[in-house]
């Protein structure tokens, strides 16, 4: 066993050969968008995240299915399978089965089988002291599914929401290794801070981050102010506050975007400085194009973090 629950990682890893890992995962969730073929998609991006965060290939998968059947069509359950099917044949894996359930809430996801060679795999326990920090992906995926969930969301949040959700993390997990990245971890339902603190406490590490560098959706921070807030953002960001200092003038919405809990987010790279123009480089080949540089690994308290406005300045 290389990896298992007691690091708080992405994925159970299991070295079968000196050279041959396997990658282990699940994950599953209720709809977040209201078309059932594009829910399936972003179900099975999302758990097929966690094998591209440790740094390695999807082979196979199990679907997992709750379904009220006397509520909802099975046509819709076809649609989100079909969802499911093309975004993992896109990845380049098999279904090979699954188990699904009658529930009176619909779920579905994906037990995922990946590889990674053991010396190339990436980890959350890796980061060190002066590496830069990159994200991958825009965040407030939370904030803006609450809003399509009442109805309030706009056409051009939907479309950004959807677009990132979608995106598989191929491309960035294939950038990482081209640099020589070892740490690294996906951002999804703790949010940022949580998945942040969690890297950093596995690494005996800090960080600061500066909020005016994170990517953001297009108008999430509007239909934050608006009220659109999961509970889960809202417990992530108490979750937070003992190892959170933030600079003075953050309210509490810029707090919560901060803390918002993500499905099928990007990929918190730590990256040692002098390999830090060839990732981005390679990001932007691989098509990342919202991939934005936004903090440092530094030594203070393992799991803290400094959160400071305005952008960027290394």
């Amino acid at each position: 066993m290389l990896v298992d629950a007691s690091g708080r990682d992405d994925a159970a890893v299991v070295r079968i050969a000196d050279d041959r890992a396997l990658i282990l995962t699940t994950d599953f969730f209720t709809p977040i968008v209201d078309d059932p073929y594009t829910f399936g998609q972003i179900a099975a991006a999302n758990a097929l995240s966690d094998v591209y965060a440790m740094g390695g290939r999807p082979l196979w998968c199990l679907n997992l299915v709750g379904w009220p059947r006397e509520k909802l069509p099975l046509d819709a359950l076809g649609a989100v399978l079909r969802g499911g099917a093309d975004m993992v044949a896109r990845a380049g894996a098999r279904i090979l089965g699954g188990h699904s359930i009658d529930d009176p809430e619909p779920k579905y996801g994906l037990m995922v089988v990946g590889e990674v060679h053991p010396d190339r795999m990436t980890t959350n326990a890796a980061a060190e002291v002066g590496d830069r920090l990159v994200l991958t992906k825009p965040i407030g995926t939370g904030i803006v599914a609450t809003a399509i969930k009442k109805g309030a969301a706009p056409a051009d949040a939907i479309r950004a929401a959807t677009d990132a959700m979608t995106t598989l993390n191929d491309g960035a997990a294939a950038a990482a290794a081209s640099a020589g990245v070892r740490a690294a971890t996906d951002v999804t339902g703790f949010g940022l801070l949580g998945h942040l603190g969690a890297m950093l406490l596995a690494s005996g590490v800090a960080a600061e981050i500066w909020a005016g560098a994170v990517p953001w959706l297009a108008g999430a921070r509007r239909l934050a102010e608006d009220g659109h807030i999961p509970g889960g953002t809202r417990r992530n960001l108490a979750s937070a506050s003992e190892t959170t200092s933030w600079d003075p003038g953050f309210d509490e919405v810029e707090q919560l975007m901060l803390a918002d809990a993500q499905t099928s987010g990007g990929l918190l790279l730590a990256v040692r400085p002098a390999a830090l123009p060839r990732l981005l480089a390679s990001l932007f080949s691989h098509g990342t194009l919202a991939a934005a540089e936004i903090g440092a690994v530094g030594a203070g308290r393992p799991g803290s973090i400094q959160v400071h406005r305005g952008s960027y300045a290394p």
